[in-house]
């Protein structure tokens, strides 16, 4: 079962926000239940709160890997980016960049497998052997499989991926950003994959930061110049996301019981 959790944020005054009701989802990695059970509690909160308005998502990366599920999740995807009901916008997170590394050059890469790649592989029914070390042959056998059991809309998807967002005052990315330097010059390593730089900085960006990537347990981290949303699904069971309307912050968490 599935439990719906909230809580209310209030951050700093005077901040600009986008002109629709906006939602941001955390790293989802493969966890379908969850991702479910926080879109339909999306759909329902916009529907009460926002009747006569399309609520914008944005899905701020790592859809794939170390959950079960990640075929599922990448199908939600495409549907949520053909649906009228919604405006979504989909980041880049670093598991969707190893992912298409090894597509391109799964020798190279191997190593994706030991990230959460062999729970992807076989969510698209694609059995991979129990060998702690896997042949280069076997690595290039097991791409072959994969580009034939993944939908070209899967594909699609994942070269249509977007690297930040910016709206109002909030800056949307899967990691985070390097402190000091203009977001059009940030190199794309970072935006996939900082951690401490960006973290332990009090200010590192001129806007709010939304991001994922980063987590210590089942709570988001909201600070006035941060909202680390990632709270570990994979693990902890929860999947977190954030309402950013009218000048307040409300978590919403799909709870696996």
């Amino acid at each position: 079962m599935i439990a719906i959790r909230r809580q209310t944020y209030t951050p700093p005054e005077n901040v600009r926000t986008a002109a629709q009701p906006l939602y941001a989802v955390g790293d989802v990695h493969g966890c379908y239940d969850l991702f479910r059970a926080l879109l339909q509690e999306i759909s329902r909160d916009a529907g009460a709160r926002s009747p006569d308005a399309v609520p914008l998502i944005i899905l701020c990366g790592d859809y794939i890997d170390r959950g079960p599920d990640s075929a599922k999740v990448m199908s939600a995807i495409v549907w949520l980016l053909r649906s009228t009901a919604v405006d979504v916008r989909a980041l880049e997170g670093n598991h969707e960049a190893i992912l298409r590394l090894f597509l391109d050059d799964p020798a190279g890469h191997g190593d994706w497998l030991r990230f959460g790649g062999r729970e992807t592989l076989e969510s698209y029914g694609v059995t991979v052997p129990a060998d702690a070390e896997l042949s280069a042959a076997t690595l290039v056998t097991l791409r072959d499989a994969l580009l034939d059991a993944m939908p070209l809309s899967h594909d699609l998807v994942l070269r249509g991926l977007e690297p930040y967002v910016q709206l109002g005052d909030y800056l949307f990315v899967h990691a985070g950003v390097r402190p000091g330097v203009p977001l059009d010059r940030q190199v794309r390593d970072d935006l996939l994959w900082i951690r401490e730089d960006f973290l332990d900085d009090a200010a590192p960006a001129d806007a709010i930061v939304v991001h994922g990537h980063t987590w210590e347990d089942d709570l988001p981290v909201l600070l006035p110049h941060r909202l680390g949303i990632d709270t570990g699904a994979y693990e902890t069971g929860v999947l977190t996301a954030v309402r950013i309307d009218n000048g307040q912050v409300d978590v919403i968490q799909a709870v696996r019981r």
